[in-house]
């Protein structure tokens, strides 16, 4: 016995037997198919687009010694960083609060587990965060009212750039500490080397190292001149006042504050001294310099994106497409209705060979 073959043309008779049956389930999938399209709500979509900053531009050493130019930040790291934020379950929650979306979701009371976890999926289902093929990152929120979604959409990119400044803003901190640390440091060696530099020239009588040294020597060679001259003249009682002046001029216990002695003791000392007094007198007009730079970095706050495209209310729905819904729903009740009664009338055809 040979097998019957079946066709697609082969179909046409199976179909024309069964054509009511096949008319009316098409003909219910319609009806159904548009009430329920016309029941559905237009849903609306706002996008941003933006791209994020290099957030090593914002730290304050790099303000300082480089002026702070803003560079946006194409790397893979910096998109997966702001797409990670964006689709974090902190970020949704701090926008379903603020904007009441259990209300609007109609999901029950906020605080409830069941009705959290509702808002946060329909939340989530609504929000789509891309990086596109210009290596900006495209966020988009869709909801019945546009105005809302348009809403919600700045201000997750305000969110997100917020969250993205905080996740550097602890490291800004710790370097502002750390100039602030050096500033207090070098403040406190400057008055600890002026105070030594004070007692020293008080000690030792050196207060313009150039100054002192060209004093004693013409004083020490006219004094020693006058004392020969004296001692050959043999004037005894000017002689021995020379000597008292020479001994005063050379000795530290002479009783000249200013002498040889206390002066050669003291000139390294004091050469040490004001060449340190003068590094950190330098070091410390540029730590003032540097503290202040960065305080005024990091109490301005430096947006981590750029936005290319702000959210607006959308001018034409985005869903549904309602003669799609129709026109699939027709096509798939038809399908399927056409492959029943086709496996019917195979039953039917294997039950009465059976018989016979």
């Amino acid at each position: 016995m040979s097998s019957r073959s079946y066709s697609l043309l082969g179909l046409w008779p199976v179909i024309n037997r069964w054509k009511t049956l096949v008319l009316a389930a098409v003909g219910l999938a319609l009806i159904i198919s548009v009430i329920v399209a016309l029941m559905l709500p237009n849903i609306y979509k706002s996008t941003a687009v933006f791209y994020p900053t290099n957030p090593n531009t914002t730290d304050p050493d790099r303000i300082f010694t480089e002026g702070g130019k803003l560079e946006l930040g194409g790397r893979a790291e910096d998109l997966d960083r702001v797409i990670t934020i964006g689709e974090s379950q902190t970020v949704a929650e701090l926008i379903i609060k603020r904007f009441k979306l259990h209300k609007h979701y109609k999901t029950g009371v906020a605080g409830d587990d069941q009705a959290d976890q509702a808002a946060l999926d329909e939340f989530n289902s609504n929000l789509t965060v891309v990086h596109n093929d210009r290596d900006a990152i495209e966020l988009t929120f869709k909801d019945r009212d546009k105005v809302l979604a348009a809403k919600i959409t700045n201000t997750l990119t305000q969110v997100i750039d917020s969250i993205n400044q905080q996740l550097t803003f602890e490291n800004r901190r710790k370097v502002i500490e750390l100039y602030g640390e050096r500033k207090e440091f070098l403040e406190r060696e400057y008055a600890l080397t002026r105070d030594s530099l004070v007692q020293g020239r008080r000690r030792y009588g050196i207060y313009g190292m150039d100054r002192e040294s060209r004093y004693l020597a013409k004083e020490i060679i006219e004094t020693e001149a006058d004392l020969r001259r004296a001692e050959g003249e043999g004037d005894s009682r000017r002689a021995a006042g020379l000597r008292r002046a020479l001994k005063g001029l050379t000795q530290a216990d002479g009783g000249n504050l200013l002498n040889l002695e206390s002066y050669v003791a003291g000139t390294d000392l004091m050469s040490t001294l004001y060449a340190r007094f003068n590094d950190i007198q330098g070091r410390l007009i540029g730590a003032r310099s540097a503290y202040e730079t960065a305080r005024l970095a990091i109490s301005g706050k430096i947006s981590s994106i750029y936005v290319v495209q702000k959210a607006f209310p959308a001018t034409k729905k985005s869903a549904p497409v309602r003669w799609l819904i129709v026109f699939s729903s027709v096509l798939i009740t038809l399908v399927l209705s056409i492959i029943f009664i086709t496996l019917l009338e195979l039953y039917r055809g294997n039950l009465s060979v059976g018989k016979k």
